[in-house]
C-alpha cells in the first residue's frame, strides 16, 4: 500500500521550525524594541537593526528547511561555503558598506553617543564639533556649531575618537538652577 503522506515527517518538522523561527524574530523585535527606547535611539537606527535579524532569522531558517529536507550536509556545505566565497568578494569589494553597516550595529547596541547629544570628533585635519541629529545605517548627521549639516561615515565614528560635551546652560536654564 502506497501511503498518501509520504513527507509528513519533513512537512511537520518544517511547519515546527518556521514557527519556532517566527516567534524568535518576533520576541527578538520585541526586545529591539523595548531596548531602543529605553536608550533613546531613534526608529530609523532600529529599522537597520530589525533588517539585520530578520535577515539571520531567515538565513537560519534556510539552513533549517534545507537540512529537514534531505540535502546532504556535505553538498551543503558546499554550497554555502561557494556563497560566502562569492559574497567574501563582493564585500572586499565594498568594504566601506560593509563596516558602515557593521558601525551602525555598533553604535546602537554598545555606544554611549546618543541623539541630540552635542558631540567633537576628535581629528587632526578638522574641527567638527556639534550636534548629533540622526544615525542612519551608513552615516551620523550632525548640526556643527557654525550652522553646517554635515554627514560622517559611521566607520569613522567608531575609528575616531568621540567626545561627548556638556549641553551649553542657557540664561534660562540659569535662572531656574538658581531659584
Amino acid at each position: 500500500m502506497i501511503d498518501p503522506m509520504p513527507f509528513k515527517y519533513e512537512i511537520l518538522s518544517t511547519i515546527v521550525l518556521l514557527a519556532l523561527v517566527i516567534a524568535l524574530n518576533s520576541l527578538s523585535k520585541r526586545a529591539i524594541r523595548r531596548f531602543g527606547k529605553t536608550s533613546a535611539i531613534d526608529m530609523n537606527s532600529r529599522k537597520v537593526i530589525f533588517y539585520l535579524s530578520n535577515l539571520l532569522f531567515y538565513l537560519l531558517a534556510f539552513i533549517g528547511i534545507s537540512l529537514i529536507w534531505g540535502v546532504d550536509f556535505k553538498d551543503f556545505s558546499v554550497f554555502i561555503s561557494s556563497i560566502l566565497a562569492i559574497l567574501g568578494v563582493g564585500f572586499v569589494a565594498q568594504w566601506s558598506i560593509l563596516s558602515n553597516l557593521t558601525a551602525s550595529v555598533i553604535l546602537f547596541f554598545n555606544h554611549p553617543l546618543r541623539l541630540g547629544d552635542r558631540i567633537r570628533v576628535m581629528d587632526k585635519d578638522f574641527d567638527w564639533t556639534g550636534k548629533v541629529e540622526d544615525i542612519s545605517g551608513f552615516y551620523l548627521f550632525m548640526r556643527t556649531d557654525d550652522g553646517k549639516r554635515i554627514t560622517i561615515p559611521t566607520n569613522l565614528v567608531i575609528q575616531k575618537g568621540i567626545e561627548i560635551l556638556q549641553e551649553e546652560k542657557t540664561d534660562t536654564d540659569q535662572d531656574i538652577s538658581k531659584e
